[in-house]
């Protein structure tokens, strides 16, 4: 993909100068001289968005759509008529208002809670700042950032809304670092000019070098989600499940944490 985030558009416009003939001492002595200049105005040139805008009164569905970034091969979830929200614990797969889950926040090693503030169905379940990204559900608008407070936990509380935090990877179109290394599979939540989908790598990848592909992608906003064996699916528009992660993760003495949590979107 070759993207090109502003073009600029040049206007021919006649500009007038004035001047006074000083040698002859006449100061109120003008004379007009007109020349063709070339003007540079910036013109941002908006993108086409990456998914089809269905009817909306189409059911419910995941578009899924595979491209190449700097040689990662990405998979993007773009969901359609559809709503964002939370949940905690285990999903049921027969759910058939859900097109899409995957994990959302991490879970605390020590003692089971999570990571991070979360707000579920305008119930605060945890707080905390331990990552600046945040995700927030409310009245139907998802909104991606990062900061270390935003009001947003408050009016997701006030408005039957969800909210949570992870690892913040781009910021108004640039890369932000994070401390964890090493290479896995890696998912995130984006916002590319108002259109929100989530993305998978095809190969274990760097935090850097993913959140870099989602800047070359054009993605002004992204947080983490969680990735490499956690599971998680999209149903597409004819109805076909595309399952990733691990479903039998958890099973035998591999217990799934309580406060494991989802970012799950239902058809509208």
């Amino acid at each position: 993909m070759d993207y090109h985030p502003f073009s600029f558009r040049y206007s021919v416009n006649r500009c007038y100068f004035t001047f006074c003939n000083s040698s002859e001492g006449r100061r109120n002595s003008r004379a007009k001289s007109s020349r063709t200049c070339i003007i540079r105005e910036a013109e941002p040139i908006l993108h086409e968005w990456i998914g089809h805008q269905p009817d909306s009164l189409a059911p419910g569905y995941t578009e899924i759509r595979d491209t190449l970034i700097n040689d990662i091969p990405i998979r993007i979830f773009i969901p359609h008529n559809a709503e964002l929200t939370l949940h905690i614990g285990r999903m049921n797969k027969e759910d058939k208002s859900i097109i899409y889950a995957a994990q959302a926040a991490d879970v605390r090693a020590d003692n089971g809670g999570i990571v991070g503030a979360f707000v579920l169905n305008g119930e605060p379940k945890a707080w905390g700042l331990s990552k600046k990204g945040y995700c927030a559900s409310i009245n139907g608008k998802v909104t991606i950032g990062v900061a270390e407070n935003t009001s947003l936990f408050e009016e997701a509380t006030m408005n039957n809304g969800y909210f949570f935090r992870q690892y913040p990877l781009v910021k108004d179109g640039q890369v932000i670092d994070n401390e964890p290394k090493g290479k896995s599979i890696r998912r995130a939540i984006c916002d590319r000019q108002g259109e929100i989908f989530m993305v998978e790598t095809g190969t274990t990848e760097s935090f850097h070098d993913f959140a870099q592909a989602l800047a070359d992608l054009g993605v002004d906003q992204a947080v983490y989600l969680v990735g490499s064996s956690a599971y998680g699916w999209a149903v597409d528009e004819a109805g076909t499940t595309h399952e990733f992660g691990e479903d039998n993760y958890y099973t035998g003495r591999r217990r799934m944490p309580k406060n494991t949590s989802y970012v799950v979107w239902r058809r509208r």
